[in-house]
């Protein structure tokens, strides 16, 4: 495929870290079994290890992680439980959809005690919910689940912060997103309330933080994180994407790629041959979607599968954003700043 070889021999870490997955798990088909492998798998946004954390994240929980891959491949072949439940309870909501999706594993092991348990106050109005509650041999763990895509964004002459990342809508960011996971949702259970809903005390409570991060080009993905993840507390490996603008994509070198839907965001793409769009075709569906919004689109670029799977697989990915996005995003951090 012309163009192809070209870019895939010049692989950043962006690129390398879908072709790794893919390697594991191309012979899963079902779209939302190889979204399960990925959540099981892959890694947090977040060093769970950093003394920044103090213990609060959380790694995928496990029964025997060595019995993964088989389950998978189990389910793969007859989705139709995980299937069944993804009918019941429909949802356009990405973290809803990965809650269904973390929930139905962790059910299946023999982890699961609760998901969703809801404190209500007198006046029936909501003061948290557990994302789940895991049954352990010492008791009951609180674990949150958040999956979050973040734009790196910051002013070169400042220090770094994960408030530095913002939610591509603009609405929020990693910082103030950790900030709430852990000074807040974390603590629910110490609230005399939600003491009265649980048969148990919560013995520990932590967070899975998944997702990918997005920087405005490779230099900054192969510089900046090396340099400063630490000092952040994230992941030296956590999933990562790149920043275009709409001019940027159409210099881009890529003859085949997809705009994907938002439940679509968490894996790496991998669909049917004759699926996938062309440039002129993504550049025009690009340029018919900004004319009426200004929430970023994801575009994944896909290339065949170099093992006779007859299937596209995604080689890299970006978030694609409207005209006014840094504008708007620069006004953000100024109103924080005051």
């Amino acid at each position: 495929m012309p163009g192809h070889q070209s870019t895939a021999s010049k692989l950043t870490y962006m690129e390398s870290a879908q072709i790794a997955f893919h390697r594991q798990w191309q012979h899963l088909h079902n779209p939302h079994v190889r979204v399960l492998a990925w959540m099981l798998t892959a890694p947090g946004l977040l060093d769970e290890h950093d003394p920044l954390w103090h213990g609060t994240l959380a790694t995928a929980a496990y029964t025997n992680r060595q019995a993964v891959p088989d389950w998978l491949a189990e389910l793969d072949r007859d989705p139709a439980p995980l299937l069944l439940l993804l009918q019941q309870h429909p949802s356009r909501r990405l973290g809803l959809y990965a809650e269904r999706l973390y929930g139905f594993y962790l059910r299946a092991h023999g982890l699961l005690y609760a998901h969703g348990l809801q404190v209500h106050n007198k006046g029936a109005s909501t003061i948290g919910e557990f994302d789940f509650l895991l049954q352990t041999a010492t008791g009951l763990q609180h674990l949150e689940l958040a999956t979050k895509f973040y734009l790196y964004h910051a002013d070169v002459a400042t220090p770094p912060d994960l408030y530095d990342y913002l939610g591509p809508n603009l609405a929020d960011s990693l910082g103030a997103k950790l900030h709430k996971i852990i000074d807040q949702q974390l603590q629910l259970s110490r609230h005399p309330l939600a003491q009265q809903v649980l048969p148990q005390a919560v013995q520990s409570a932590q967070a899975l933080v998944l997702g990918w991060l997005f920087y405005r080009d490779e230099e900054i993905v192969d510089t900046f994180i090396p340099v400063h993840g630490h000092l952040a507390g994230l992941a030296q490996d956590h999933y990562r994407g790149a920043i275009w603008t709409q001019s940027e994509v159409r210099a881009l070198d890529f003859e085949h790629a997809l705009l994907l839907d938002r439940l679509d965001w968490l894996a790496p793409a991998q669909v049917g041959e004759g699926t996938t769009q062309d440039k002129d075709t993504i550049l025009n569906s690009m340029q018919a979607y900004f004319a009426s919004a200004n929430t970023p689109l994801m575009l994944a670029l896909m290339q065949e599968d170099q093992h006779g799977l007859a299937v596209m697989q995604e080689y890299r990915r970006g978030m694609v954003l409207p005209d006014d996005w840094f504008v708007r995003a620069d006004a953000v951090k100024v109103k924080r700043a005051q």
